[in-house]
């Protein structure tokens, strides 16, 4: 018995799909997570056990845990409390559930960063590591995906791609730094999670197949959109007004700046790239299959959510 959580979110979705093929041929039942199932894609609603809650909460995570020998775990987005809060908060009825059922093991999604000098003051990054801290104690075999960032941060710059030729970040133009497609995350916790031979905790580092700095992501875009697009560099004080502006909590918008911060220290570089579950996906190869579509669409309909 696979349960996984967030199903309905950017990486579970495709985790889903994925495993609601696999997983009869490797014996595994499925059970998943979810506040509103009628978001379940139809097409696996009647493949899958259902629960239905949050799996920050106590009496959910002991109903879904029941009898469950692997965990897909991750945090869902939340910007109305402090990274603490958000990420070992949340997880820790998850934690003692675990540990209550004996389930074996868990993939949860967390970050790059462990072990190098910014690790301490990464704001979100800092509260994804002490998350893994929290679930590699409850006794589970883990592995945390540790991710960079994702491609797909750029499907919120597609407004201003399309009609100002622009794209925004805080790091410096020529700093170099893995990124990855959601599809390969996906791809690499059904792997983790169907052939559960591993043991112990760790890291999987998940990249893409080369360290791309703003620059070059601004070049391969010119090409595969054949438009020009340029990167700008954000300062922090603008990003940190925006965010507030926006009415998020104070601590987290403190948070995404240490991340911001870290990250243009290098907190991503340096990582060793090794085999993950099928090839890992090229960024020129992502813009023709995702950005461009939602570049080349008409405003009206790229805004819908």
């Amino acid at each position: 018995m696979i349960v996984i959580t967030a199903p309905t979110g950017n990486i579970g979705r495709q985790l889903l799909s994925l495993l609601v093929e696999a997983a009869p041929a490797h014996g595994e039942e499925l059970r998943v997570v979810v506040r509103d199932p009628a978001r379940l894609p139809e097409a696996v609603r009647g493949r899958v056990e259902v629960v239905t809650g949050s799996h920050g909460d106590a009496a959910t995570v002991e109903r879904a845990f029941a009898g469950a020998d692997a965990v897909f775990w991750l945090v869902p987005p939340d910007a109305s409390a402090a990274p603490e809060e958000v990420w070992s908060g949340f997880t820790r009825p998850a934690a003692r559930a675990l540990a209550a059922h004996g389930v074996g093991h868990v993939v949860g999604v967390s970050a790059l960063g462990r072990g190098t000098p910014q690790a301490a003051r990464a704001g979100l990054v800092t509260a994804s590591l002490a998350m893994d801290d929290l679930i590699a104690g409850s006794g589970v075999a883990y592995r945390a995906l540790a991710c960079p960032s994702f491609y797909e941060n750029l499907l919120e710059e597609a407004g201003s791609i399309r009609e100002n030729g622009v794209f925004t970040d805080t790091v410096a133009a020529d700093r170099p730094a893995p990124l990855v497609a959601v599809a390969d995350i996906a791809a690499t916790a059904a792997a983790l999670l169907l052939d559960r031979s591993w043991t112990g905790a760790g890291d999987v580092p998940v990249l893409g197949p080369q360290d791309l700095s703003p620059d070059d992501l601004a070049r391969i875009m010119t090409e595969e959109l054949g438009r020009p697009v340029h990167y700008r560099r954000r300062p922090l004080d603008e990003l940190r007004s925006a965010l507030l502006g926006h009415g998020l909590h104070e601590a987290f918008v403190e948070g995404v700046i240490d991340m911001k911060r870290a990250k243009d220290q290098g907190l991503d570089a340096g990582v060793a790239r090794s085999p993950q579950a099928g090839p890992a996906t090229g960024f020129a190869q992502w813009c023709a299959r995702t950005l461009k579509p939602a570049v080349l669409a008409a405003p009206e309909a790229a805004d819908v959510h």
